[in-house]
């Protein structure tokens, strides 16, 4: 098994860098939000997507989270998306470039019918309640493609491969990254495997490591949230288009990290994003 490491050295950062353009030349991300009182999570990724440079962020939120939505953002836009039917639609705006979908969501008929229709787009990033709903459903998950990337913790990969489940808990060197590029292979999707030791396995076999350990372990990173601005600086590199999803993975997950470090403790995941042009600023972006 050949893995990657992700470091400061195996990385390319110069894609971060704006050139020319308006807006939408910088794509368009679309985040789907849940229901009222469960907005939150959706927003720390809609910002996550601000702040790593996609020109444009949508929230997409059902009826009765309009105002609650409404009245939390400025920079990121809004628009309702009350079904999957909706969602459909919207997707045929052609600015849109990138989705993401899962936290907050929920888990009714309502999520399952964005689920089902957010799988048609072509760059996309699942999270939380949405990997819960494919790990429920097979005909959900035959539709995965490999510009899907799903961000499972362990216990939501448990719930996508039972049958993996502890060898992606091993202690061996390289146990969990095996894990993670089977469950890849057999999603036929991108799958980044969370924790201190981050896997990100791509379908092709392709295996890249992130460890946040020893003297550059992040710690703060275990609160609440944190994963859900991870998504928003996925597929704002997605929506970006400036590396393929294993690459856009392995870079945000990098970039995660370095503001975690940059903050330390007392971290919440609403400091992340805000501490992103710092981080980028010291890379020399």
């Amino acid at each position: 098994m050949d893995i990657t490491e992700i470091t400061r050295q195996t990385l390319d950062l110069r894609p971060l860098r704006k050139g020319p353009g308006h807006k939408y030349d910088h794509g368009h991300a679309l985040v789907l939000s849940g229901g009222a009182g469960r907005s939150g999570a959706a927003r720390m990724a809609a910002r996550g997507a601000l702040r790593i440079g996609a020109g444009a962020v949508t929230l997409g939120v059902p009826p009765a989270a309009q105002l609650e939505v409404a009245m939390q953002v400025t920079a990121v836009m809004l628009q309702r998306v009350p079904d999957g039917a909706a969602l459909t639609e919207a997707l045929k705006d052609r600015r849109i470039s990138a989705l993401c979908l899962g936290p907050g969501l929920g888990l009714g008929d309502r999520a399952y019918s964005m689920v089902a229709a957010a799988l048609a787009a072509p760059r996309l990033v699942l999270d939380a309640d949405a990997i819960t709903i494919l790990a429920k459903d097979d005909a959900l998950r035959a539709k995965l493609h490999p510009g899907a990337v799903l961000t499972p913790h362990g216990g939501e990969f448990a719930r996508l491969a039972p049958d993996l489940a502890e060898m992606a808990k091993d202690d061996r060197a390289d146990a969990k990254a095996e894990a993670a590029e089977r469950a890849a292979a057999r999603l036929n999707c991108v799958l980044l495997l969370k924790g201190p030791e981050t896997v990100i396995a791509a379908p092709d076999g392709r295996t890249l490591r992130h460890r946040a350990t020893e003297d550059r372990a992040t710690p703060w990173l275990a609160t609440a949230g944190a994963g859900d601005v991870l998504s928003g600086f996925i597929t704002g590199l997605l929506a970006r288009g400036i590396a393929p999803p294993p690459e856009a993975a392995a870079l945000a997950t990098y970039l995660h990290a370095e503001a975690a470090r940059a903050h330390g403790p007392g971290l919440i995941a609403e400091d992340l994003p805000e501490l992103l042009p710092q981080v980028l600023r010291q890379l020399g972006i």
